[in-house]
């Protein structure tokens, strides 16, 4: 099947829907349908050995209607005639048995779409031996330590249509590499999203992962406190995700469960926030249908905007943004492609056009008092890339954090997160990494701790993070934030 035929024919099933409901439920209900095939292969190794190579094909179809005052959405995965109507059947029961909706904004109407991303055909259909070739190589660089992780690409293809004569198409294609490597009693970990597979260089992340292993060992304990702290690019994705959750969801800033205040210096001037889906793997439009463009959030430290799909557009007495999501009338509007920078003021290392920062050999010394190795100059297990490695050299004392996981919210609207850091902490020493720290807990406002005067310093290259999630993926540089509030260990 040609990509071009894949697009005409869920066009012409998400037709098909529009036009069944208007047999079924007269030309004064309103709809919409989305129809989207996505395509994901994925190859998982674990003990260093490939143990799984699959690949899914999936159609979901997704109907909205309004009907008497009412909404109901319904989906399905049947793009046959019958398929299509059964859907159309259940979803006018379910909406006449719903409540009013005067929130309910109307169907978008005939608007330009964007073209979209450009598409790289051969990550849309690599190969099995494609991904093998790059677990390969992730395996061989962690030089005999225990790997395990995923390879995979994936491509979405969608099309949508209304009963207001308002249509549209588009495509993409991404891939993500996301691997670990193991010592005994230590774990480090390499992952990367990209537009097209030849991008992701296998032995590169697994020579990242390794040597972060063989830094961890040996860790010691540290008091709970503030500490300065060096985030890498992994550990900055999680506080993207939760901004993008929380705080510049639209629904949540009308109901004023948002730290989000448009016009206002919230953050560090270094900053700039933008959701960017048209400059990386992302659909031109969103579900109801409204084309998607470059939305700034942050501008030098400033909140620009926060996110609208039609419904809380409409009540915020503005435009959708683009950014509806399905279930968005409970849930509401979110930015899925978010890319954080920092202005030229706020950057350090070399330029992107420039040549990369050497990084000296690890060359761990004994340590007089009987410790653990201390490691003079630049760590290349601990340090992996060449803004860590400047940043780093600018610290007095304070923390390198690799990573983040099990972070959950404990107050939405300050959005103060608790949760734990993972595969790699260190100790930095008037510039030197020189102790492998034990994983801690911490309790820390998101927007405090990126706030005014709060960012120390900034990478200028930054990394894009997949997402558990195809389309969804965040971009970010290492920070130096001035504090971090650690509560305790990760068992405590």
């Amino acid at each position: 099947m040609t990509t071009t035929h894949t697009a005409t024919t869920e066009l012409d099933l998400a037709c098909q829907v529009i036009e069944t409901v208007r047999r079924l439920a007269g030309p004064a209900a309103q709809a919409e349908a989305t129809v989207t095939r996505a395509d994901l292969a994925l190859t998982r190794f674990a003990n260093s050995f490939i143990h799984q190579n699959v690949a899914e094909t999936n159609v979901a179809v997704r109907l909205r209607l309004h009907v008497d005052g009412r909404t109901a959405a319904g989906s399905g995965s049947v793009g046959t005639r019958e398929g299509l109507r059964a859907l159309v059947e259940r979803t006018l029961a379910a909406v006449r048995l719903g409540p009013p909706d005067p929130a309910w904004p109307g169907l978008a109407p005939p608007a330009p779409i964007p073209s979209g991303v450009p598409f790289d055909e051969a990550t849309a259909y690599a190969e099995p031996g494609e991904r093998a070739d790059r677990v390969r190589a992730f395996v061989a660089a962690a030089d005999g330590l225990e790997t395990a992780g995923y390879c995979r690409t994936a491509h979405r293809s969608s099309a949508f249509a209304n009963s207001a004569g308002h249509s549209a198409q588009g495509r993409m294609a991404e891939a993500a590499m996301d691997g670990i490597a193991r010592t005994g009693t230590s774990d480090g970990v390499a992952r990367l999203a990209a537009d097209r597979l030849a991008d992701l260089d296998g032995s590169v992340l697994g020579a990242c992962a390794a040597g972060k292993a063989r830094a961890a060992t040996d860790h010691v304990e540290l008091p709970p406190g503030r500490y300065e702290v060096v985030l890498e690019p992994a550990a900055v994705a999680d506080l993207l995700q939760n901004l993008s959750l929380y705080g510049f969801n639209g629904k949540r800033h009308n109901e004023r469960q948002s730290f989000a205040e448009p016009g206002t210096a919230q953050f560090d001037p270094a900053l700039t926030l933008v959701d960017d889906p048209l400059d990386g793997s992302g659909l031109p439009f969103d579900v109801e249908g409204t084309g998607r463009a470059a939305l700034s959030l942050v501008d030098a430290g400033i909140t620009r905007a926060v996110a609208h799909d039609r419904r809380s557009a409409a009540v915020a007495g503005t435009t959708s943004t683009g950014h509806a999501v399905p279930g968005g009338a409970a849930w509401g509007p979110m930015p899925r492609n978010l890319r954080l920078t920092a202005t030229s003021a706020g950057s350090v290392g070399p330029a992107e056009t420039g040549p990369a920062a050497t990084i000296e050999p690890r060359t761990p010394q004994a340590d007089e008092s009987g410790g653990p190795p201390r490691f003079s100059g630049t760590d290349t297990g601990a340090v992996v890339d060449p803004d860590t490695a400047e940043l780093v050299t600018t610290v007095r004392r304070g923390l390198l954090v690799s990573d983040f996981w099990y972070t959950r919210v404990l107050d939405p609207k300050s959005l103060v997160i608790t949760g734990l850091t993972r595969n790699g902490v260190w100790l930095v020493e008037d510039g030197v990494v020189t102790r492998a720290v034990r994983d801690l807990r911490f309790t820390e406002a998101y927007p405090r701790a990126l706030g005014p005067g709060a960012v120390l310093g900034a990478g200028r290259r930054p990394a894009r993070q997949p997402d558990h999630v195809d389309g969804l993926w965040w971009e970010a540089p290492a920070l130096r934030l001035a504090s971090w509030n650690f509560t305790g260990g990760a068992s405590g």
